[in-house]
């Protein structure tokens, strides 16, 4: 069999990030027991997820939900901000 390359992926997939990130989800579904979709013997998983990327195997799955990136930030307010430690919590030193 051919050696499988980066260009050959590229042509399915958009960019080097995008297919780095669907290797790697598509090697973690293999080694928690997926099976492979073409036929590669004797291949390591990141191999084979680039052999069933070239093949057009393995899509993009569409993310439907659009959340509002405000909703994960977490701004501070008032009440996150450290308490102003009290004259009380001071020890005398006599």
């Amino acid at each position: 069999m051919a050696r499988i390359t980066i260009e050959d992926c590229l042509k399915r997939v958009s960019n080097r990030f995008l297919l780095a990130q669907m290797v790697g989800e598509r090697v973690k579904q293999i080694r928690e027991g997926s099976e492979y979709l073409v036929n590669s013997p004797k291949n390591e998983d990141v191999v084979v997820a680039l052999r069933e990327i070239a093949a057009g195997k393995v899509k993009i799955k569409k993310d439907t939900d659009t959340k509002n990136t405000q909703d994960t930030v977490n701004e501070p307010n008032e009440s996150d901000e450290p308490d102003e430690p009290d004259e009380s919590d001071e020890s005398d030193e006599s």
